[in-house]
């Protein structure tokens, strides 16, 4: 029996990082409406995808990147809103700042739990910003506070609280003394008092008498807090050219990561002397590389092929997650091939499947749906969620695939066909040409919303009464109280 402590703690580690993911992206959606021009510096940073068997130990940079003016953006998002960072005294690549600079930010979102499930997480609309010029200032000045967590040894990482208050309700701020603030909350007009101070450390108030707060919004703390900043510089990319002789990798980084979204004659012969250099960072030549193939430069796809075929499984992982980012047809042929490699390692055809999906170009369906014969079943669950996603747009050329594909095959057709969201009665009928294609169709039918589809299945209870009926048991079945029911 499979352990079910290890689904717990695989559930635990996705939630975790949908959390982030989720908050990082309502933090690039913001900066998007305050009219900055955002990328995803840190890769990853937007989504949960995990990898199991090979482990990518990224560089340490912030998740965000404006364009325009340059700032980087660390994303953190709470369940519980505080303005804390973890942090390690045994390991200095684990310190709370490490990655970041004086000109970075910091932005703060605070998630809620929406559903059951462990993606189910929504981030609030508001989003907080502090320096990371003032965190620090803070920190040296120990106005913060420092706790280990509970049974943690030497080599644990801390966390680093700086103390603020947060408003609990919307209300418009009463009074404000040295000591406390005050503020009459909305719902009831009830007077709601706060100290400005928080063990022993004092803060400062961030809003004045008359002031309207919302909930969640921190109104005293030791550092200041903004809700925008100006995007107030319209980079050239000669800043982004100047990074690239920085000492710090993850300047080098930040600058390759830009620079192919700037028009320069020199770009390319940069990056390729960057991508070229032995002694630089594998991931900033890789980065180096994506920028060229996306400026369709050959050199930065050779670059990128042969690290798939290099020593290191990490770099090879890497590459293939860069070419699910890179929509140019080069880009799919290069991960098809991956796939189909059975001289492969298995992680890495999951992750050329789990790129393709990300690129949903029709030409990989044959591909993906000839790995669901594959034995090494990560293959097969990331190349069937890839056809799902491709689904969302190619629903009736996959369909077709279903007649004369193979049993183990239908399978993952209809798993993607169900959840594609795309499902047209007429075109399932054609398929029906066997028992087992039937079976599937009701499958893919009796999955779908019952009352969006209980009329558009009439057609079947002439055509086929027992596909009909295999359908509407599916619904009883889904529908009934013992669905899902565990007995522990």
């Amino acid at each position: 029996m499979p352990n079910r402590r290890s689904f717990k703690t695989d559930e635990s580690f996705l939630e975790k990082l949908a959390i982030g993911a989720i908050g990082t992206r309502a933090v690039f959606a913001d900066l998007s409406r305050q009219g900055h021009k955002p990328i995803e510096l840190e890769r990853g940073s937007m989504n949960y995808k995990i990898w199991k068997n090979i482990k990518i130990k990224r560089l340490r940079v912030p998740d965000i990147l404006c364009l325009n003016c340059a700032t980087r953006v660390e994303a953190r998002a709470k369940t519980k809103l505080e303005i804390s960072m973890s942090h390690s005294l045994a390991d200095p690549e684990r310190g709370w700042d490490k990655g970041l600079t004086d000109h970075d930010v910091v932005a703060f979102s605070i998630c809620r739990k929406v559903g059951g499930g462990p993606i189910d997480w929504q981030a609030d609309s508001l989003i907080q910003y502090v320096s990371v010029r003032e965190l620090r200032k803070t920190f040296d000045e120990k106005r913060v506070v420092i706790e280990k967590p509970k049974g943690a040894g030497e080599g644990f990482e801390l966390r680093v609280t700086w103390p603020s208050a947060i408003a609990s309700s919307a209300g418009i701020i009463s009074e404000v003394t040295p000591s406390r603030l005050k503020f009459k909350r909305k719902s009831d007009e009830r007077t709601i008092s706060l100290s400005l101070s928080k063990k022993g450390i004092p803060l400062q108030p961030l809003v004045k008498t008359g002031d309207t707060i919302i909930t969640g919004q921190i109104i005293a703390s030791v550092i200041p807090v903004f809700s925008s900043f100006i995007c107030g510089i319209d980079s050239t990319a000669e800043i982004f050219l100047a990074m690239l002789a920085s000492p710090s990798v993850a300047d080098r980084y930040t600058a390759a990561k830009a620079l192919s979204n700037f028009e320069n004659s020199s770009i390319s012969e940069i990056l390729k002397e960057r991508m070229n250099d032995a002694r630089e960072h594998i991931y900033v030549r890789l980065e180096s590389a994506a920028g060229l193939a996306r400026l369709k430069q050959s050199s930065g796809m050779e670059f990128i092929t042969q690290t798939l075929h290099g020593e290191y499984l990490e770099h090879r992982l890497e590459g293939i997650i860069i070419l699910g980012e890179i929509q140019l047809p080069e880009s799919q042929k290069i991960l098809t091939a991956s796939l189909l490699d059975k001289e492969q390692h298995p992680e890495i055809r999951a992750g050329a499947a789990w790129a393709l999906g990300e690129l949903k170009q029709p030409d990989s369906v044959d591909a993906l749906i000839q790995t669901f014969s594959e034995l090494a079943e990560p293959i097969r669950i990331e190349a069937v969620r890839a056809l799902r996603k491709i689904s969302e747009i190619e629903t009736g050329n996959i369909i077709s695939k279903l007649p004369s594909s193979k049993e183990d095959q239908r399978a993952g057709i209809a798993w993607s066909i169900s959840r594609s969201g795309n499902v047209v009665v007429d075109d399932l009928s054609r398929i029906m040409v066997d028992n087992d294609a039937r079976r599937w169709v009701a499958y893919i039918l009796g999955m779908q919303n019952q009352e969006v589809y209980l009329d558009k299945i009439e057609s079947l209870r002439n055509f086929d009464p027992e596909v009909y009926f295999a359908v509407t048991v599916l619904w009883k079945i889904i529908g009934s109280w013992i669905y899902n029911l565990e007995e522990y």
